[in-house]
């Protein structure tokens, strides 16, 4: 089976240009072109976690080999954070049903013609993926209408007067939509998808059967004390997971270390900066930032993300959703307020005036 993929990208002749274009890419992405493809799960037996999905796409699959009908199955949207296994998901489904798995940046098809060649390019019950669907432009967004509901493309041809509707056929597919944001969702495409899933947060459990392979993979010996250190700052996240995993392996062959015991591994993880909670000096620094320049905070978005000298949805998207779960962090109707527990991980006091704020803030 093979798995084509499109990356959101601009490719420069010049090759200065790259050089300088390849020095900007961070090290997430970096890891990510370089490990993840051989860290992915092969089968759905393979896949750690999302019991709920697992079984879903169980029923369906099965009942869809007994129908005979591949694409009976209906079209599947998950939501949640990054790095939870969306992608994986969808390339484990196309594996199951014996088909080619296509995956896409929302981002990669600006015009409509690129969602038009995307479809007519598809096989009898090809997975499409389309990874933060819901940045599609408007145009692209309703010719996946038709598509999904009657696997035909309406198109016009020609203008004013003489324009007139022709459809094409396409073969009947399976859309795989993902988005970090199912609120900006519109409702339209959202009610197309057969079957909505929230993908969840993993277990400590989960995440060390993740790092056990991913060790494995990557030939690193690790102890089951070890792995634990690991899932605690892996923020419920396979993909984090996997990234401390391959630092604690680069240390390990730095240091000359055999088998990684708790000890290493916790020296290991400090090195990088990443402490008990998973929390990064990124996400220190947002909390220090409502706590001494807002006094705790509450906070708007805008001002906060102004003041951090990042854009509203980095934001949203990248610091808040874990700072949020983990407790460190509260919404209000008036903004962000830190939390008492946030103060006694950072090791800090709240002042009177703090509290106050923070009563009046909820």
């Amino acid at each position: 089976m093979a798995i084509i993929s499109t990356f959101d990208a601009e490719e420069n002749p010049k090759k200065n240009d790259r050089e300088s274009s390849a020095t900007l890419k961070s090290e997430q992405t970096i890891l990510d072109q370089q490990f993840e493809p051989s860290l992915r799960p092969q089968t759905l037996e393979q896949y750690i976690g999302q019991p709920r999905l697992k079984e879903l796409l169980k029923v369906c699959i099965g009942a869809a080999k007994k129908r005979g009908d591949l694409t009976s199955i209906g079209h599947f949207l998950l939501y949640g954070a990054p790095g939870l296994g969306k992608t994986s998901c969808a390339i484990i489904l196309a594996r199951e049903l014996g088909t080619e798995a296509k995956v896409f940046s929302a981002p990669a098809l600006p015009q409509p013609k690129d969602i038009i060649g995307v479809l007519l390019s598809l096989n009898v019950g090809d997975v499409l993926f389309i990874d933060e669907i819901h940045r599609l432009n408007k145009i692209t967004e309703e010719l996946l209408y038709s598509a999904m509901e009657d696997f035909v493309l309406d198109i016009s041809v020609g203008k004013s007067q003489a324009a007139r509707i022709t459809r094409i056929p396409v073969n009947r597919f399976i859309l795989v939509g993902a988005t970090t944001r199912l609120g900006s969702l519109s409702s339209p495409l959202r009610d197309r998808f057969t079957h909505i899933y929230k993908m969840e947060f993993y277990n400590h459990n989960e995440l060390i059967s993740i790092i056990k392979n991913t060790s494995r993979i990557l030939k690193l010996e690790i102890q089951e004390e070890a792995a634990l250190e690991i899932a605690k700052r892996s923020r419920g996240t396979p993909r984090i997971a996997n990234r401390l995993t391959r630092l604690v392996r680069d240390y390990s062959q730095h240091e000359n270390i055999k088998i990684m015991q708790k000890d290493d591994t916790i020296n290991a993880l400090e090195l990088f900066k990443v402490d008990l909670h998973g929390l990064e000096e990124s996400d220190k620094q947002l909390l220090k930032t409502i706590i001494e320049s807002y006094g705790g905070g509450p906070v708007g978005i805008d001002a906060l993300a102004a003041t951090l000298g990042e854009e509203r949805q980095t934001v949203e998207d990248c610091y808040e959703p874990y700072l949020l779960q983990a407790g460190f962090l509260t919404r209000t109707t008036r903004g962000r307020v830190v939390t008492d527990l946030a103060y006694k991980h950072l090791n800090l006091e709240r002042k009177e005036k703090d509290s106050a704020q923070l009563k009046l803030g909820m």
